[in-house]
C-alpha cells in the first residue's frame, strides 16, 4: 500500500476483492449444478459474471485452483450439515449422534447429487491431491472425516465393541492401517480402525450407489435398504438401541 493511500482505501479494496471471490465461488457452484463437472470452466464462469477470462485469472490462476476451492466449500457445507445433525441429538449420546450424522450424509448426498459427484466421484481426481496436505480441500476433507472418526472413537472408549486383533489382520492391511492411523489425532487400536473402515465402506457405498443410480435395478426407494444397513452397522458397533429412525 502506498504511504499516501488512506488505510480505509486498502480496506475497501480488500472488501471488494473478498466480495468478488465469494461471487466467483457462488457462480462456480451454479455452473457446476447446471453443467456438471465437465462444464466447470473459467470461461463459462466469467461469462456468467460478465467478466473477461483474464479478469478471472487475477483471482484464480487456473481451473484447478478454483475447483479445489469449490471442493473445500462443499466439504465445509457438508460438515456443517453433519455437525448440525450431530448436535441436535439430545441427550448427546455418541451412538445416536453417529447414526444421525450418517442419515444427514445421505440426505445431503441425494439432495446435492451433482455436488456429491464432484466430491466423491472421479471429477476431482487430478485436481485435488490424494496425499495429505495443507491446501483448503485437504483441510476441509479432514474436517468431514473427523466428524465420523471422533464419534467412532467416543463410542469405542465408552463401550468397546468387538474388534479383530492385530494378528488377525494381514501384514499388508496392518501396514496401511498404521500409515492411516499415524495421521489421526487420536491413537486407536488397528482393529478399531479396521471396523471403522468397514462401517464407512458400507454406508458410503450404499449412498454412492443410490446417488449414481446403481440401485435402480432392484430398488425404487433405497431408504429402507439404507436403514437396514444402518442397523447392521449399529449392531456391529454395539449401539443397536440407537438405530431407531429419528
Amino acid at each position: 500500500m502506498s504511504d499516501h493511500m488512506p488505510p480505509e482505501a486498502g480496506t475497501r479494496r480488500e472488501r471488494a476483492r473478498a466480495d468478488t471471490l465469494r461471487e466467483i465461488r457462488a457462480t462456480a457452484r451454479q455452473v457446476l449444478v447446471a453443467s456438471g463437472p465437465d462444464g466447470l470452466a473459467l470461461r463459462a464462469i466469467a461469462r456468467e459474471m460478465g467478466l473477461s477470462a483474464p479478469a478471472l485469472y487475477r483471482y484464480f490462476p487456473s481451473r484447478e485452483d478454483l475447483v479445489e476451492q469449490l471442493v473445500a466449500d462443499l466439504y465445509d457445507e457438508l460438515s456443517d450439515h453433519l455437525e448440525a445433525a450431530r448436535d441436535a441429538v439430545v441427550p448427546a449420546r455418541p451412538g445416536v449422534q453417529l447414526l444421525a450424522a450418517a442419515r444427514a450424509f445421505r440426505h445431503w448426498a441425494i439432495t446435492h447429487r451433482v455436488e456429491f459427484g464432484l466430491l466423491f466421484g472421479s471429477a476431482a481426481q487430478g485436481v485435488v491431491p490424494d496425499e495429505a496436505g495443507e491446501g483448503p480441500a485437504e483441510l476441509a476433507g479432514r474436517r468431514f472425516g473427523g466428524v465420523f472418526a471422533a464419534l467412532m472413537a467416543q463410542i469405542y472408549v465408552e463401550q468397546p465393541f468387538p474388534v479383530p486383533g492385530e494378528d488377525e489382520l494381514t501384514p499388508e492391511l496392518r501396514r496401511q492401517l498404521q500409515t492411516w492411523c499415524a495421521k489421526l489425532p487420536v491413537a486407536l487400536p488397528l482393529g478399531v480402525m479396521s471396523v471403522f473402515l468397514s462401517c464407512w465402506i458400507t454406508l458410503y457405498g450404499m449412498v454412492c450407489m443410490e446417488v449414481f443410480g446403481h440401485l435402480r435395478f432392484a430398488l425404487d426407494d433405497p431408504e429402507p435398504m439404507f436403514e437396514s444397513e444402518l442397523r447392521r452397522v449399529a449392531r456391529q458397533l454395539g449401539i443397536a438401541d440407537a438405530a431407531a429412525p429419528s
